[in-house]
């Protein structure tokens, strides 16, 4: 259970933080910047989610509880010493990439084959799950980064391609109902 009493600690006045085995790293770190991304993610997701119907609402809700789940791995190295933890740590497992895949294809289903690339626009819900599918990539990008130096979770790497995608195809679902996709149409403005 977390007990937040105190909020400012001044542990990270000289430019360093604790991750999750209590390992000391500079604020810098691909670590820190790779979860530090992923808690961006989910402020933008948070504002997706004002713009959100009731079941595109508990469908985010759930995408924000797996990126706590996603900083926490990320924070948490070693995980091939997990097992010899005090507690055992929280790590992004396949079947939250299962519903991702699971709630694209019922999306997606209700949507027409693409013939042109997407402009990120439309209604304010699909604009904010743009910026939200942005942000994923960006995730992904340092989430992979920080694999080639030091050990990550592959799962961690495939839930952020994988919810990317889920935002692609909820921005395309969200304009579905107001008259469809904003297309890009290549030259229109030379």
């Amino acid at each position: 259970m977390v007990v937040l009493s105190k909020i400012y600690t001044k542990t990270g006045d000289d430019g360093e933080t604790a991750l999750g085995n209590g390992a000391r790293v500079a604020k810098h770190s691909m670590r820190v910047t790779a979860y530090g991304t992923v808690d961006e993610l989910n402020a933008t997701v948070g504002l997706a989610r004002l713009q959100a119907g009731e079941e595109m609402d508990a469908q985010l809700s759930r995408i924000q509880n797996d990126l706590f789940d996603l900083g926490a791995d990320l924070c948490r190295p070693d995980m091939y010493k997990d097992a010899d933890a005090e507690y055992p740590p929280l790590r992004v497992i396949e079947s939250q990439v299962d519903r991702l895949e699971s709630e694209i294809d019922a999306m997606n289903g209700t949507l027409q084959p693409l013939r042109s690339f997407v402009l990120p626009a439309g209604t304010p819900l699909a604009a904010h799950l743009h910026l939200c599918r942005t942000v994923a990539r960006r995730a992904e990008r340092h989430t992979v980064e920080l694999a080639t130096m030091e050990e990550a979770n592959p799962m961690a790497v495939k839930y952020l391609n994988r919810l990317s995608d889920w935002f692609f195809v909820a921005s395309r679902y969200a304009n579905h109902t107001a008259g469809g996709d904003v297309l890009w149409i290549p030259g229109a403005n030379r």
